[in-house]
């Protein structure tokens, strides 16, 4: 039997701690989708990203018995994406020898005068990155990122084809997040991440 739709978070999470299999899927229906979003954004790898998915909620669901003294779930959630992200960011860079800054215990929320200085940063090495691509690259990605243009439009636009937009635009992502990983800590890049979702 499903648990009521009008349960709360916190009924729900009472429900799993006690090993409620479908509170469980409640809960994985919630999020799955919100840190599958930030753990692709960060690893720009699709089998990354699921991969992830799967080890938060696995330990989620190990360690349920320790949900009924969390206070803030989606808080707590977030550390434990922020883990497994961190780890396969130093696997990743192991193989393609990208620099990531390490990252320290930061917490996940800022005051809002730290939030305008981390934007700001984020901002000035994101702009960095973009200015960096080569012509064709900086002109898809904006035209489609920052002007919110479709595939199809971008292309038509630049003369070019559906699918080579999206390989430019593939491109363009990648060498954007290699350069911005190398420059940024990453609890600041999952924090500004995190916000939007």
């Amino acid at each position: 039997m499903s648990p009521d739709p009008s349960y709360t978070e916190n009924e729900l999470l009472r429900l799993i701690a006690e090993g409620d299999k479908n509170a469980f899927t409640q809960i994985f229906n919630n999020y799955r989708n919100k840190i599958y979003s930030i753990a692709y954004d960060l690893t720009g790898s699709t089998a990354v990203a699921e991969e992830i998915v799967q080890d938060v909620f696995l330990k989620i669901w190990v360690k349920r018995n320790s949900l009924n003294e969390v206070e803030h779930f989606r808080a707590y959630l977030f550390t434990i994406t922020r883990n497994y992200v961190f780890t396969a960011l130093k696997r990743i860079a192991r193989k393609e020898s990208i620099e990531v800054s390490a990252m320290q215990e930061a917490p996940l929320y800022y005051h809002d005068t730290e939030n305008r200085v981390l934007n700001n940063e984020y901002t000035r090495i994101l702009q960095a990155a973009i200015e960096r691509l080569p012509e064709q690259q900086r002109q898809v990605y904006n035209l489609i990122k920052n002007e919110g243009l479709k595939r199809e439009e971008a292309a038509a636009a630049l003369h070019l084809s559906p699918e080579t937009v999206k390989t430019h635009l593939a491109q363009a992502m990648r060498s954007i997040r290699t350069y911005c990983l190398a420059r940024l800590d990453i609890s600041i890049a999952l924090i500004i991440l995190i916000r939007n979702y």
